[in-house]
């Protein structure tokens, strides 16, 4: 009589059946390719096959405390329990599928299947699968596949461009692209792997996107012929590094031109040419029409310095110079068919100048460029303009009288006159040169002070001024010699003003160091007449004895010097 497990009562087993049963058990014991044991209900090892003497150890120690729970079970219900155990090692965990097989009496076979190499390889697998996964998620901003008539047949979950991928799937993949007549075969239909394949891309929200994209084809075995059935890919969003390369790009573009523009102005010698070359560098290199460049003559008031390119019609410039900042921003307008810019040019935050370019037409990624560039040859050109001004001030000390703010002598003898002369010798005008001395001024500095001789020279160059126009020109030789050339004058003139100039020079009396010896002046007067083609020291000459002939002959008067022997 057999129970429900198909095995007989153990009290009913002869001797023969028990002897078989323990054969069988030898056997299965040996046979288990894995570790096994004999086990009593009160979990005594009886016997181990060789794999299982680690298992006999564990169970000995009480290491695997599951196998009482499942000796019950099995005694319980006369059937096969199985489970796993997890114990710990110091290489690690160790897991393992038990088995308790109930046999003879109260024994049972503990049959164990070391599962940790598979769970591990299997976890392995897992992690390797997540790990592709992640890599691909993160190296690219989406994957694909594509059918053979182009269509998206799959797009990761995310989307792409803004779409889902429900969006995204059965419909072309050639119609989010721009300019897809640029690309012969288009990618989405190539037969051959492609890496790196820079594409635009259409956004949902209608902007423009950069992709870089790579695929390689789908081929299906039919029939043992392989036909290409579309393409698997991927593509990156480059377009935040296209747009930061363009614009490193166009910022180096702008620092070679500002370069060039710079080292045009710095390799001018000239300060007075600077401004000059600035214009005609800046024309050239910003590809413009044309280009103004103003100084600050006066308190709001900007004249030209210089200017090239076509300057005509742009008068509308010069009226928008008002209010310019000194911040340094540009002013952009448009008049008739010019587009301007404009902007102030400063030294230390004080506006001294200002620069003007127009151009006929302009986009807008050039039109931010000429923004910026012209910014910053403004910034450039400050600093020229307060150079020039320096020069300017250097130049005017060198030339003038510190006091009278009339030329000095170096000026007069070896810079205006000689250019007067070759002047006149061209126009064939003649001219005047008085030489001017007081006399009796070193009595009123040793009588009433040295104030009272500043105040007399004072006199003395506005009463010269009053008897000169504004293309004549006045010089103080040195202490109280004054020179006057006037010119296109001619002689019976130049006679007359000499003889009203002594007149009004009664009017210095008030200075005289005593009433004996009054303050005035003598006069030696040269005419010059270019038919002569006297030189510049004889006329120098004439006018010198001509003053010196007045101060023999009493002082307070004035000497026409005798015209040059002709020969």
């Amino acid at each position: 009589m057999s129970d429900e497990t198909g095995l007989e009562p153990v009290a009913e087993l002869t001797g023969d059946t028990r002897l078989q049963v323990a054969k069988k058990t030898e056997i299965l014991l040996a046979g288990y390719p894995g570790a096994a044991a004999l086990i009593t209900g009160e979990c005594k090892v009886l016997r181990a096959n060789a794999k299982g003497e680690g298992l006999e150890a564990l169970i000995t120690h009480g290491a695997i405390p599951e196998i009482s729970d499942l000796v019950k079970k099995a005694e319980a219900v006369h059937t096969v329990t199985a489970g796993t155990v997890t114990l710990s090692s110091s290489k690690g965990e160790i897991i393992l599928d038990l088995t308790v097989v109930p046999v003879e009496g109260t024994q049972y076979l503990v049959l164990a299947r070391d599962q940790t190499m598979e769970k591990n390889l299997r976890s392995a697998l897992v992690e390797s699968r997540q790990r592709y996964k992640d890599l691909v998620e993160i190296s690219s901003d989406f994957c694909w596949e594509t059918s053979v008539d182009g269509t998206f047949q799959f797009v990761s979950p995310k989307g792409a461009l803004g779409y889902t991928a429900d969006e995204l799937v059965d419909s072309r993949a050639d119609g989010y692209i721009v300019n897809p007549e640029d690309f012969t075969p288009i990618p989405f239909d190539s037969r051959r792997a492609l890496d790196d394949v820079e594409i635009w891309f259409k956004h949902k929200d209608g902007s423009h996107a950069c992709m870089m994209l790579s695929c390689v084809p789908l081929y299906a075995d039919k029939n043992g012929v392989e036909n290409w059935s579309g393409l698997r890919g991927v593509c990156r969003d480059v377009t935040s590094e296209r747009e930061n390369e363009t614009a490193l790009t166009r910022a180096r573009h702008r620092e070679q031109i500002l370069g060039y523009i710079v080292s045009m102005i710095r390799d001018e010698l000239e300060p007075d040419n600077m401004l000059t070359a600035a214009a005609k560098a800046a024309t050239r290199a910003l590809e413009v029409v044309g280009c103004r460049i103003f100084r600050l003559t006066d308190p709001g008031t900007f004249g030209i310095a210089a200017e090239y390119g076509n300057t005509a019609d742009t008068q509308a410039l010069d009226k928008n110079l008002t209010d310019l900042s000194a911040n340094g921003e540009v002013k952009e307008f448009k008049i008739d068919n010019w587009h301007y810019f404009t902007v102030a040019t400063h030294y230390r935050n004080v506006i001294n100048g200002a620069i003007g370019i127009w151009v006929s037409e302009i986009n807008g990624t050039w039109a931010d460029d000429l923004k910026i560039l012209v910014g910053d040859v403004a910034n450039q050109l400050g600093i020229a303009n307060e150079q020039i001004a320096n020069h300017e001030r250097i130049v005017a000390l060198s030339r003038t009288d510190g006091m009278t703010g009339l030329l000095n002598r170096r000026a007069f003898f070896e810079e205006e006159l000689p250019r007067r002369l070759s002047r006149l010798a061209r126009s064939r005008e003649t001219a005047a040169l008085f030489y001017v001395d007081m006399d009796n001024f070193k009595l009123v500095n040793d009588v009433h002070g040295h104030q009272a001789g500043d105040d007399a020279i004072l006199f003395l160059r506005d009463l010269l001024m009053d008897f000169s126009r504004p293309g004549d020109v006045i010089a103080r030789l040195g202490g109280d010699e004054f020179a006057m050339w006037l010119d296109g004058i001619s002689p019976e003139v130049t006679e007359s003003r000499a003889g009203a100039l002594i007149e009004a020079s009664k009017s210095m009396q008030k200075y005289s160091g005593d009433l004996d010896h009054p303050l005035g002046i003598s006069v030696g007067v040269a005419v010059y007449d270019p038919v002569d083609e006297e030189s510049f020291d004889a006329m120098l000459a004439r006018a010198d004895d001509a003053m010196y002939a007045v101060k023999k002959d009493g002082k307070g008067g004035f000497l026409l010097a005798p015209p040059p022997a002709r020969n």
